[in-house]
């Protein structure tokens, strides 16, 4: 990720609204949520959250799939992943390790699947 593109993503969500869905999405993991029931949890209309997806989905923060008839919408993690990794990578006099390990251990937090998989001590490109 460049700056460019860093700029792009944080200022899709520099917005109270766009925020929220994109927490909302982030909360629903992979699988993410049909138009409909993003619409009821944020009681939006639904050109209002129309224009905040695609907002979203132009940061290449959210993507969309179809289903039929519905419409479903996801965050794009590995987006989310690559502009953490841009926020972080000269941090700590350039030991980013340790910024990591924090980061790391406040997404266990929230994040921690049932059946957490074996750590990997491999770092994603930025």
């Amino acid at each position: 990720m460049d700056s460019k593109q860093a700029v792009q993503a944080l200022g899709a969500l520099a917005q109270e609204t766009r925020l929220s869905i994109f927490r909302l999405l982030i909360q629903a993991g992979p699988e993410g949520l049909q138009a409909g029931q993003v619409r009821e949890a944020m009681d939006i209309p639904a050109p209002t959250l129309s224009f905040h997806l695609k907002e979203l989905s132009n940061a290449r923060l959210a993507s969309s799939r179809q289903e039929g008839r519905y419409v479903y919408y996801s965050a794009d993690f590995e987006q989310m992943a690559a502009l953490m990794t841009f926020l972080t990578q000269n941090c700590c006099r350039g030991m980013p390790l340790d910024c990591l390990s924090v980061m790391e251990t406040e997404l266990a937090r929230c994040c921690t699947p049932a059946a957490a998989p074996a750590k990997s001590t491999t770092r994603s490109k930025s």
